[in-house]
């Protein structure tokens, strides 16, 4: 089919791409995938009965693929076909067995089977029977491992083709019943990627519309930038029928076009025709067929293989510089990620390895309360900022929203000014009263001020979680991280102990003692003036008198007239007034009740002293609030957060810096083992890729 003037036509370049199929393929996920290198290929796509097998075959010239019904290709087969000179005649001594076409000149190899050179193709054929089923068993199930044959022919141009799976639509036999969701997965893994060429071969004598390859290479390749047609059982179209509006285009364009092939029918194959007697009337087909004489140097599997070798050489020099730069990019990153995780546990001195995480921990933990760190959030408040937005935000609106008079009535007040004045009513506003109730208030500060150390003490938490997952030392050693964590923890809460205490303390100090001699309290003198002007305000004005009538003149001695309908004295709101006839001359005296409770509303005095006891407790409660604003978050910075910074480090150096448990600390978890292994086999692979590209 090829000649040896074709040799070494592409070989070079396309060596290249086979030295890194193989070394990517070692990998265990196909050419590429798991190093995240996307390699040029072509990929051969179409239904079980469209010919893909022969197409092969003929481009290959030998028999060597399996054959039968259903799917008979189940895993991705990589077919690496270089381009060797034909060696001296004579004779070979290779035992030709089976294949009566063997020579020393044409043989395969195998990736998983290294230095064994296979010259029976038909073993060759067992082979890939073989291997498929050791991956797959024999239920037609299929994997995406994939099978690297290299096939070194004078009669091949160099070429690299990835024979996929046929498309299948209903299960057959023990086929599993996602069969045709499972292949299609398969495919468009290999087809998506931008650098793959799309070998779409289709049946001729079937509607191009309906061709399941072209549909599913249209799904990844719309424009058909990077899909060639191939259109086989051209021979056994309907007499007056062609192919020749697809080869011009006109049907479904696509930018490589189309080539026309002639393949082995099954009688031929059945009856072991050779595959240079199929090419010899392939070309008579087209030279002599009315509709493709014209045209027939552009028809047949010869320039299918030379226009595939142009192509492919052509796409790998366009894609090599991206390649180059994607192995020297996953190199350096997987060799960061495996310096990250370190070597084996004998590298090291563990004493050495707990110290040094300690003092990175620690080292990060001041940072991030301090807002040093280099990781600094864009979106959000992080670390220090996130205790500040407790104590400024959270704790100063929570304190400014308690109203001291929001469970403190004025009936409540009036009740306390009795209470506190004992058996001798007042003659002025009750000290005893306002103490009484701006205690109460008080004491109703210590639970916003308790729940600030919670949330700080929470804050600190979420800090911790976020270095054990920052810290890389942590992936590596999963009990150190643990053993870390409860440390950790364990000093928080103890921290929380004398924190919460202070602020109880704080709370109780306030309470204890109150300075009326506080600068900023208003004082009784000035309540009373600003409580009598207010209520003055709000009176109505008083009648002036008239000389002619003296009744309506002001009687300035009232306090002197005894009248014993009027029951306003000093208790009277505390009872309502009697109706009902009395005797005369008897005292309108009884028992008092069990309970006294006020029964109406607040007679002058009442409400005057009510007013002033409110102002004062307003004005000495918001001191107090403006206080324990200040305070409570210098308390738990002394206490919690300051003191973490500078005595954590010391506390885990005096739980963890031990000799007896050192060992048990720094045992790998399994992933960071099996991570590193991986790391350093795509490591050698990059390395070696590295070198195959470097001189190219």
């Amino acid at each position: 089919m090829a000649t040896s003037s074709s040799a070494g036509l592409g070989t070079e370049i396309v060596g290249v791409i086979n030295k890194l199929q193989d070394v990517f393929t070692s990998l265990g996920s196909g050419p590429g995938g798991q190093a995240g290198i996307d390699l040029p290929q072509i990929c051969v796509l179409g239904s079980q009965s469209s010919g893909k097998s022969s197409v092969l075959e003929n481009i290959v010239g030998r028999d060597f693929l399996p054959r039968g019904t259903g799917i008979v290709t189940r895993r991705p087969l990589v077919l690496q076909l270089i381009n060797r000179s034909a060696s001296a005649p004579g004779a070979n001594g290779i035992d030709k067995t089976s294949d009566k076409a063997a020579n020393a000149d044409e043989w395969g190899e195998f990736l998983h089977l290294p230095g064994e050179k296979f010259y029976d193709f038909h073993k060759i054929r067992d082979e890939i029977v073989r291997d498929t089923e050791a991956k797959t068993g024999k239920n037609a199930g299929i994997s995406p491992a994939p099978i690297n044959l290299r096939i070194y022919s004078p009669n091949v141009l160099t070429l690299t083709l990835v024979d996929l799976p046929g498309l299948t639509k209903v299960p057959v036999g023990d086929q599993p019943r996602d069969i045709e969701k499972q292949i299609r997965d398969m495919l468009l893994k290999y087809i998506s990627k931008p650098a793959c060429i799309i070998l779409a071969v289709t049946a001729a004598n079937t509607d191009l519309a309906n061709s399941d390859g072209l549909k599913m290479a249209r799904e990844v390749d719309p424009e058909g930038t990077r899909t060639i047609g191939v259109l086989t059982k051209v021979d056994l179209m309907d007499k007056g029928t062609d192919v020749v509006d697809i080869l011009a285009g006109r049907i479904i364009p696509l930018r490589l076009g189309y080539v026309p092939v002639v393949n082995r029918g099954q009688r031929d194959i059945e009856t072991n025709k050779a595959i240079s007697s199929a090419l010899e009337n392939e070309r008579e087909f087209f030279e002599n067929h009315p509709s493709y004489r014209s045209k027939a140097t552009f028809c047949g599997t010869p320039f299918l293989a030379r226009k595939l070798n142009m192509i492919l050489m052509h796409h790998i020099r366009a894609t090599l510089p991206d390649i180059k730069a994607r192995i020297s990019k996953n190199l350096a990153q997987y060799n960061a990620e495996l310096l990250a995780l370190g070597g084996g546990l004998g590298e090291a001195n563990s004493g050495n390895i707990v110290l040094s995480v300690i003092t990175e921990f620690t080292s990060e933990f001041r940072t991030t309360i301090d807002g040093n760190t280099n990781d600094l959030s864009l979106n959000e408040l992080s670390g220090g900022a996130r205790i500040s937005f407790v104590f400024h935000e959270l704790f100063n609106n929570g304190v400014k929203t308690i109203d001291p008079f929001d469970q403190v009535k004025d009936g409540d007040i009036r009740t306390i000014l009795y209470n506190s004045s004992g058996s001798t009513p007042a003659l002025f506003v009750g000290t005893a009263a306002f103490e009484v109730i701006v205690k109460q208030q008080i004491k109703r500060l210590e639970d916003p001020s308790i729940k600030c150390c919670q949330l700080v003490y929470d804050e600190l938490i979420r800090i911790l979680g976020q270095l054990l997952a920052k810290v890389q030392a942590f992936r590596r050693y999963p009990a150190l991280r643990e053993r870390f964590n409860a440390v950790v923890v364990n000093f928080f809460k103890q921290a929380m102990n004398p924190t919460l205490k202070l602020v109880q303390d704080m709370v109780a100090m306030q309470a204890c003692y109150v300075n009326t001699t506080h600068p900023d309290f208003i004082g009784g003198h000035k309540a009373t003036a600003i409580v009598t002007e207010r209520l003055n305000a709000n009176k109505p004005p008083t009648p002036a008198s008239d000389p002619k009538n003296p009744r309506s003149a002001v009687n300035n001695n009232k306090d002197l007239d005894v009248d014993v309908k009027q029951e306003s004295g000093f208790f009277g709101s505390f009872f309502a007034p009697k109706t009902g006839p009395k005797k005369k001359g008897v005292a309108a005296m009884e028992a008092p009740p069990p309970n006294i409770r006020p029964q109406s509303a607040l007679n002058e005095r009442e409400t005057m002293e009510t007013e002033v006891i409110k102002l004062l407790i307003n004005s000495y409660f918001n001191i107090v609030k403006r206080e324990m604003i200040d305070m409570v978050p210098k308390a738990i910075s002394l206490t919690l957060v300051s003191f973490s910074k500078e005595n954590l480090q010391r506390e885990l150096l005096q739980e963890l810096y031990k000799p007896e448990v050192l060992d048990e600390l720094l045992k790998e978890s399994e992933f960071v083992v099996s991570r590193r292994k991986e790391l350093q086999t795509m490591v050698a692979a990059l390395n070696k890729a590295e070198e195959i590209v470097a001189g190219v």
